[in-house]
């Protein structure tokens, strides 16, 4: 897989992280195998991945995830990403709110990309900005 190949699945991935979301690109990008690395208390499977980010999203119904840097690391097909994403809190989400106020979140992904599809993930988000409001 090339570099460029790697940097499309990671930019298709973080796609997915604003309202609306793809669930079609969701099913393609993720490997049936796929095992969420740091799950926060869901399962760590890709239907458990894909609970998460419903959340994520309903809690959020205007979100706007944007990639500021991505490393790729083609010896290993993994890639970090570093994001930003922008959205009014309409629901409770990790235990805060609804405040309906603008909110940031910002964090730091690795995914490990295996024949075209995400088979793992590391993450760990910033969202003082939302516990804060």
């Amino acid at each position: 897989m090339s570099s460029q190949n790697l940097v499309t699945i990671a930019n298709d991935w973080i796609s997915l992280w604003c309202t609306p979301v793809n669930w079609e690109l969701f099913d393609r990008l993720h490997s049936d195998v796929f095992q969420d690395c740091a799950s926060a208390g869901r399962e760590s499977t890709k239907s458990g991945f894909a609970a998460g980010l419903a959340e994520l999203t309903q809690a959020f119904p205007d979100l706007m995830t944007m990639v500021d840097d991505l490393i790729v690391d083609l010896s290993a097909n993994k890639v970090a990403v570093r994001w930003t994403a922008h959205g009014t809190n309409a629901l409770r989400y990790m235990n805060v709110g609804p405040t309906h106020k603008p909110t940031v979140i910002r964090g730091i992904e690795i995914i490990e990309i295996d024949s075209g599809q995400i088979i793992r993930r590391w993450g760990e988000w910033d969202i003082s900005d939302h516990a804060e409001t």
